[in-house]
């Protein structure tokens, strides 16, 4: 099933926005640009909110797949937080390399199932790009910039939790974050090879993602 084209059209007016957003912030700063972070935190915990309820409401909840356990549900929070406080530091530099690494693989290559204008459609357009617009919110136009160590914290706080989040699906049954199965659909955790070798590759390419990311940060702290 290919992704259909009303999500590529969203993924294009989102990086518009985000774009003449960070240029806003850059050049007007004002008491404007708190609503703007708040306006963003808004729609991602109503997002979440939604992903919470809609199981319950239809009857469907599941331990195995209605919890907010995936890495992106929990960015969402995080990124809901950091928009609202941006001086939560911790908070920004999850939402930048989470939202950049993780979240923006989920967009490049989306497992989306529900077609346009299901509920599930917009929940997971809101979701994933909204966590992509606020990390670049917070880091491009606030020039909020991630501390020294960022990355070993970022990346130790992610492998935490993503190893309760294995037992858990142990003890469950169930597939949060992909640690005990591929997705269906082609991701690019398709190319890193089977169970459980794509969970290495994708640790090691998620390291090196972070020190990347890191890069442009480096030598203003040297200074």
């Amino acid at each position: 099933m290919s992704t259909p084209l009303a999500y590529w059209v969203a993924v294009a007016s989102a990086a518009v926005v985000v774009a003449l957003l960070c240029v806003a912030c850059r050049r007007s700063p004002g008491p404007w640009v708190a609503w703007a972070g708040r306006a963003v935190a808004l729609a991602l915990g109503v997002d979440a909110l939604v992903f919470l309820a809609t199981p319950v409401l239809r009857g469907g909840w599941s331990i195995r797949t209605s919890l907010p356990l995936a890495l992106c549900d929990v960015a969402l929070v995080v990124a809901a937080v950091a928009c609202w406080w941006p001086g939560w530091l911790l908070g920004v530099e999850l939402t930048y390399y989470w939202g950049l690494t993780g979240t923006l693989q989920a967009v490049v290559t989306p497992d989306l199932t529900a077609p346009f204008p299901q509920l599930e459609f917009f929940q997971f357009v809101v979701g994933h790009l909204g966590i992509v617009v606020a990390a670049l919110f917070l880091v491009v136009g606030l020039r909020i910039e991630p501390r020294r160590g960022a990355v070993p914290r970022v990346f130790g706080i992610t492998t935490a939790y993503a190893l309760v989040v294995g037992v858990f699906d142990w003890a469950t049954g169930a597939n949060y974050m992909y640690l005990a199965a591929p997705p269906d659909r082609a991701t690019l955790l398709s190319l890193l090879g089977p169970w459980p070798w794509y969970l290495v590759g994708a640790a090691v390419i998620a390291f090196v993602l972070l020190v990347l990311l890191d890069l442009p940060f480096r030598h203003v702290r040297s200074r």
